[in-house]
């Protein structure tokens, strides 16, 4: 069995937010029209690269989607583009999904599964970028935008962090992440194939599932912090890092660069939760666990579950998402890509909201 690929979470199957089956638009994307680009979105099915497709197929682009499942085809056939099946640790199915492509935004990843040893995060996260931009490279790709993570500078000290800040990666995951994005500047600059780095921070918006539970617990007054609360949190909303992603490939002149894409603005974890629990009509949450006992339950958790394959109950991970800071200066972006996030973080709150009501998540 191959471990899991692509963006998580996946993109949702059940009730979808609007009749269209589209998520809600912030606004008209400030780029042009287009009816004579292909492009090539690798981890199509999932939450982010559904969200690339759904607004290069909008503005007239022709989009193949790369799955690994059949399963899957019919759900990039609904977003309007082709769906081709591969994997991207296979140089043969990764050629053929090259074939006629302008661009390719690699957004497939091998993300946390604690099923899955080492030497699988490696294939994808590391090998799997090598054969996707050599194969676009010996294509005669023009241009690849890939997708790397914040999560390999891990636990900010000084924030804000910007793309100088060094690497300090946590856990496998953000390791192979940070060897496959220097794999894929290597290349870059070499002129192999051109391209830039995108470095999104946590990732939410309407249909997210990775954060449902997080609003689920706010709406039933259910949500304990781990600490005080005042670690610092930064979210980018989908479908801001989807136009970010297509403002980077169209600026061709920006070659091997990193850039982060991130929401407008930061705060402490217990302000993004009042937001949301003034959002819902419900109290803000009081209770705090101290921090040393939950770490140790989650490394005992991990320790017992994760030789035996089984998904542990709790993560020391997501322990840190109460402890660590996590807050990043998008200028670069603003100044090289002119991206800017259309919201603010209340706003994207209140969008999400509305969508997990008319879902029947809450």
């Amino acid at each position: 069995m191959h471990p899991p690929i692509g963006e998580s979470p996946r993109l949702p199957r059940d009730r979808p937010a609007h009749k269209d089956g589209a998520f809600p638009e912030i606004a008209p994307p400030p780029y042009p029209m287009s009816s004579s680009n292909t492009y090539l979105v690798t981890g199509a099915a999932g939450f982010v690269g559904a969200e690339i497709v759904r607004q290069l197929v909008a503005r007239g682009d022709r989009v193949v989607g790369m799955v690994r499942q059949e399963s899957q085809q019919q759900e990039i056939r609904d977003l309007g583009a082709e769906p081709r099946l591969g994997d991207i640790r296979n140089r043969e199915e990764v050629d053929k999904a090259m074939e006629d492509v302008d661009g390719v935004f690699h957004i497939a990843a091998l993300f946390r599964q604690a099923d899955q040893p080492d030497s699988a995060y490696a294939a994808v996260n590391i090998d799997g970028v090598r054969t996707v931009l050599e194969a676009a490279a010996d294509a005669g790709v023009k241009r690849v935008v890939h997708c790397s993570t914040v999560g390999v500078l891990g636990h900010i000290e000084h924030p804000p962090a910007d793309e100088n800040t060094p690497f300090n990666p946590g856990d496998i995951y953000q390791r192979t992440k940070m060897e496959g994005e220097q794999l894929a500047l290597d290349i870059f600059r070499k002129e192999k194939v051109r391209g830039v780095v995108i470095r999104p921070a946590m990732i939410y918006g309407p249909g997210d599932t990775r954060t449902r539970k997080l609003f689920r617990m706010l709406a039933k007054e259910r949500f304990f912090y781990v600490g005080r609360g005042d670690n610092l949190v930064h979210f980018i909303d989908v479908r801001d890092l989807a136009r970010a992603f297509i403002l980077a490939m169209e600026k061709e002149e920006r070659n091997a660069e990193i850039y982060i894409i991130a929401g407008k603005r930061a705060m402490p974890l217990r302000e993004f939760c009042g937001i949301a629990a003034a959002e819902l009509g419900v109290k803000p949450p009081a209770l705090k666990i101290p921090v040393k006992p939950m770490q140790w339950a989650g490394s005992l958790c991990e320790a017992v579950c994760v030789p035996f394959g089984i998904s542990p109950p709790l993560y020391r991970r997501r322990v840190d998402f109460y402890t660590k800071d996590r807050s990043f200066n998008g200028a670069k972006a603003e100044t090289e890509l002119g991206f800017t996030p259309a919201q603010s973080p209340e706003e994207e709150i209140a969008d999400i909201l509305k969508d997990y009501k008319q879902r029947g998540w809450i």
